[in-house]
């Protein structure tokens, strides 16, 4: 996935410390841009249904 581009959070601050995302069919990579060398991977259904709980609020006790 090295040709994909890497966008940035709406939430992001002007600062530049954001968490950035790129994805193709096989893989969703996300990294904080302060580092950019540390680079987490999975699979698109599974970020899918990271991005459901989250939106759901079941993680929300962890804050």
């Amino acid at each position: 996935m090295p040709d994909a581009i890497w966008q940035k959070s709406s939430y992001s601050a002007a600062n530049n410390e954001c968490v950035e995302v790129r994805a193709d069919a096989e893989a969703v990579e996300l990294r904080e841009s302060d580092a950019p060398g540390l680079v987490l991977k999975a699979d698109p259904s599974v970020f899918a249904d990271l991005l459901r709980t989250i939106k759901a609020g079941e993680l929300d006790h962890h804050a």
